[in-house]
């Protein structure tokens, strides 16, 4: 075989035409050389650290926590156990690792186990090139083919993800059960020279996981009494919740320490990674987009409650609240504007805040609740989420809401309890209000507008309404304003206005 210096090797690679090199021989006159996945990806993520390339893209939040650590491990040449909640991107963190693999690997035509021509380690590929030496023909992976994933489910068997005495084969061949060439190949075999995830790892039986001890560290199989030597050349990556919260199983203690790097994952840590994290994931229909305007203040209280829900004392802190959750709730938010657009014929809409009720469904669905939160009833917590997320952002914008005030005092919100307390009329905002007729019903409360500009005053004329409707269910959520919720739409009222007209 011909011997290469490392420059020219490089050069030959880039310059390699993989349509013209179908055999044996034709590979070995390029100077081709064998490369373990590992060195694969340990190798192109140098070049890209080196070009200040993005690693991987589409994930936020962990340019400074997960993805130092997972470069490491990839240097390291470790195989890897991402290890959080769930909806922290650790699926999506593995397959993104494809895009650290070479373009293409050469692999022996008709390989079950995707034999280096150079380095065949199954029986057939020995057997085919002693038989046709130069002339056996050879194929290319491309690396989008070079990735294997199987969630761990209690009925997988060994059988599924290492393999097993093939009776059909054996027949066929007419070959005795003794013959290793009536082993049918499982999922690990068959993801020879590629990157395999199992997900949910806890959730493999102990004594599937016990399976996995000499593929990664020894690499042989054993099938129905068959000790093959069989050195894989596999980069395996492990997802798995905390233990303490996946009561169907636990990973085995042997097979955790034949894993070289357990990374930990996280939530998003402010808003605004969480809001391009939404963003880049919303599946909004263009019509959607083009219709509807949506404030920066709406995507912040989504967000924000998403992030209660993370500290509240109804929520199981230990089941984690998805990511998945503001995806869906955005998706939700936009559709009940987009819903009450179809009903009332206007060409554009802006999002309200009564759009929020359309994203209970979406929350319901997806906490999990303690003892108390079962009692509230998760309807009821996910109202009580909306209320703490606008207290909480309502608290960094406008004037602090005294719980208790001093007589005599006056506040920035007086004029506008003020408002509600003297007027004789109802003040409803209908859910599928027409644009018009939603901007005149909040201009009758002359100092609400007043106060946004005051204090918010770079808002833009779509947001104003929104701004205005904000400030009112926060009031309500500080008890300075009540609010009635109906079939058709919601009230706000002065909370002692309709005590007092009755005596």
């Amino acid at each position: 075989m011909k011997i290469t210096k490392p420059t020219e090797k490089k050069e030959l690679k880039a310059n390699m035409n993989i349509t013209t090199i179908q055999t044996l021989g034709a590979l070995k006159e390029t100077g081709y050389q064998p490369k373990s996945i590992k060195d694969e990806l340990r190798d192109n993520l140098i070049n890209k650290i080196k070009n200040k390339e993005t690693t991987f893209t589409g994930v936020h939040g962990y340019e400074n926590t997960v993805i130092p650590e997972l470069e490491r491990a990839i240097l390291s040449r470790h195989n890897i156990n991402f290890l959080g909640l769930r909806g922290q991107a650790k699926t999506r963190l593995a397959r993104l690792m494809v895009n650290l693999l070479d373009e293409y690997i050469p692999v022996i035509k008709g390989s079950e186990i995707n034999d280096d021509p150079l380095q065949p380690i199954s029986r057939f590929a020995v057997e085919l090139i002693k038989q046709k030496k130069d002339e056996t023909p050879i194929v290319w992976l491309h690396k989008n083919d070079r990735f294997s994933e199987k969630l761990a489910t209690p009925d997988v068997t060994v059988a599924d993800i290492i393999g097993d005495v093939d009776p059909i084969k054996a027949a066929n061949l007419k070959l005795s059960y003794a013959d290793d060439r009536v082993i049918h190949y499982g999922m690990i075999p068959r993801a020879n020279r590629c990157i395999f995830v199992i997900n949910e790892l806890p959730d493999l039986q102990a004594r599937i996981q016990v399976a996995l001890f000499n593929i990664l560290q020894e690499g042989d199989i054993q099938i129905r009494g068959f000790k093959l030597r069989l050195p894989l050349d596999m980069q395996f990556i492990f997802t798995a919740n905390p233990e303490d919260y996946t009561n169907r199983g636990s990973i085995v203690t042997p097979l955790k320490d034949r894993i070289g790097s357990q990374i930990l994952t996280h939530y998003p840590e402010t808003i605004e990674i969480a809001k391009t994290i939404t963003s880049q994931e919303a599946a909004l229909d263009s019509r959607q987009s083009s219709t509807i305007f949506i404030p920066e203040l709406a995507k912040d209280i989504l967000e924000q409650i998403i992030f209660e829900a993370r500290k509240s004392e109804y929520v199981d802190v230990k089941s984690g609240v998805s990511a998945r959750l503001s995806i869906t709730a955005f998706e939700n938010l936009v559709s009940t504007a987009e819903r009450r657009l179809l009903n009332s014929g206007d060409p554009k809409t802006v999002i309200r805040m009564s759009d929020f009720t359309g994203i209970i469904p979406a929350i319901t669905g997806k906490i999990e609740l303690v003892y108390e939160g079962e009692q509230e009833g998760a309807y009821n917590v996910a109202l009580t989420l909306l209320g703490s997320a606008i207290k909480t952002l309502y608290s960094k914008i406008f004037p602090k809401i005294e719980k208790i005030e001093k007589q005599g005092v006056e506040t920035s919100y007086d004029d506008i309890v003020s408002w509600f307390f003297n007027t004789n009329d109802d003040f409803e905002i209908l859910d599928d209000i027409l644009e018009k007729d939603y901007t005149s019903i909040l201009e009758k409360v002359k100092p609400l507008s007043e106060f946004v500009k005051k204090h918010k005053g770079d808002v833009l004329s779509d947001e104003m309404c929104f701004w205005q409707e904000f400030v009112l269910w926060s009031l309500v959520e500080h008890k300075k304003l009540s609010k009635y919720r109906y079939a058709e739409g919601t009230q706000f009222k002065d909370p002692y206005g309709s005590f007092i007209s009755g005596l």
